[in-house]
């Protein structure tokens, strides 16, 4: 796995960036800080499997599918809802667990996008509803924040990083932070690579990821990325594409 990850970033180093006419929070675990075009709508989904544990006592995820749905309201504001099924197999207590996770609800709002100084940041909020299964739901609502800010470094650099906070209802929840570096090596291929963590009261976890995304069209694009833990045991493989829906362009907010 981290031998996968070294030849990403052996690509990276070597590409320049491209620009797309679409803008997606999939694959890696940075949420993007443009939102979708009015009236437009976007599904980003994909399959997801991932390991944690050692050999003898390890737990296998496999999401399939997990789905995004955004769209457009305003210039700078999109609705957001996601969703996805779990199937949970723990080698510990030999148990299968397997439904719907809680349905997630919010919004995107893009505070400033200025070409002149090449940066771009919004707010992305989500409210956690308890609709999962049994095993997959935090009994309880929770919510999801992030503050997402992107630069174009230069023609041939581009950077964007989340910071956020997210709370299951319980506790004193958790703080996240992202920091993605992408570059494309054609005009369709693009490269990214991503260290990524969480912090709570107990622990830090840190973690990297790498990938590609593929534009078949310019409103739909493939993607594959690797991640892996760097002080916990887990690795993932993901695959998936997202699709964008225009609307008639036009002028309003």
């Amino acid at each position: 796995m981290k031998g996968c990850l070294l030849f990403f970033i052996i690509m990276l180093a070597a590409g320049s960036i491209r620009a797309q006419t679409i803008v997606t929070d999939r694959p890696d675990q940075t949420e993007s800080s443009s939102t979708v075009p009015r009236r437009s709508m976007q599904i980003e989904s994909g399959v997801l499997l991932r390991f944690t544990g050692d050999n003898l006592f390890s737990v296998k995820q496999l999401l399939i599918p997990t789905t995004l749905l955004r769209f457009g309201l305003t210039k700078s504001i999109e609705l957001r809802v996601f969703n996805q099924f779990e199937r949970i197999n723990n080698q510990i207590n030999d148990k299968e667990t397997k439904g719907f996770s809680d349905l997630e609800i919010g919004a995107k709002i893009n505070l400033l996008s200025r070409a002149d100084i090449n940066t771009e940041i919004a707010i992305i909020s989500h409210v956690v509803l308890p609709t999962g299964a049994a095993g997959l739901t935090l009994n309880s609502v929770g919510a999801r924040n992030t503050l997402s800010v992107s630069h174009q470094l230069s023609k041939n650099t581009a950077i964007g990083y989340n910071f956020g906070y997210n709370h299951s209802g319980a506790g004193k929840g958790e703080l996240t932070y992202t920091l993605a570096v992408g570059t494309g090596i054609t005009e369709k291929l693009s490269v990214f690579f991503e260290p990524y963590g969480s912090l709570n009261a107990f622990y830090h976890k840190v973690n990297i990821n790498a990938g590609l995304t593929y534009l078949l069209k310019d409103n739909f694009q493939l993607d594959f990325s690797l991640g892996t833990g760097v002080n916990h045991p887990m690795n993932f493989a993901s695959a998936g594409f997202s699709w964008l829906m225009h609307n008639k362009p036009d002028n309003k907010n």
